[in-house]
């Protein structure tokens, strides 16, 4: 699975597919400024893994081809138990690198300068202080929240646009280590 979804074009279409719920290789190619071929190719490495199949229902025709995810809230990968398998401390590594990558490139985005100005950006950060079972409790809720927003909006009327919500929730972190005075 990490195979399939390690290149960004990949994980991008994701997105769109969880956010639409099942989309042909047009409005895919549409919506990344990609060609078709391109799209389709990917669409098909997705399925080759698993991570996406078609929805033969939702076509017009056999020849109209109509994909979704398998999961529908998104992929939950365990990394304790990747990290078990063959080859696991590797993948694991090249995942987290790969997903520190896009949440630095997620936040520069966030905070650049908009040149139309229509773009909503919201930018929240909050400490909370809970205990375990109320951070669980909060984490349920807000889940419950964005799967309502999701199935409000999963249609594909023009002036929707696919949005991001990265979210975070753990311990507040260790800070880095302050620079060393003595060294300038």
């Amino acid at each position: 699975m990490l195979r399939a979804i390690a290149h960004p074009v990949r994980n991008r279409i994701l997105g769109e597919l969880h956010a639409a719920g099942a989309l042909r290789a047009a409005d895919i190619a549409r919506e990344l400024g990609i060609p078709a071929n391109q799209a389709s190719f990917h669409l098909r490495q997705l399925a080759k893994y698993g991570v996406i199949e078609e929805a033969v229902a939702e076509g017009r025709d056999r020849r109209d081809r109509v994909w979704r995810p398998v999961a529908e809230r998104g992929l939950r990968i365990d990394l304790r138990d990747l990290a078990e398998v063959p080859g696991g401390p590797a993948a694991v590594g090249v995942w987290r690198r790969q997903a520190a990558d896009w949440a630095h490139q997620v936040v520069d985005a966030a905070y650049s300068d908009r040149v139309d100005g229509r773009d909503q950006v919201s930018i929240t950060e909050s400490a909370l202080r809970l205990t375990d079972e109320e951070a669980r409790e909060f984490a349920t809720e807000l889940t419950e929240v964005l799967d309502r927003w999701s199935q409000r909006t999963r249609d594909q009327e023009g002036t929707r646009r696919t949005f991001l919500l990265l979210q975070l929730l753990q311990p507040y972190p260790e800070p880095p280590p302050a620079p060393d005075d003595a060294t300038g």
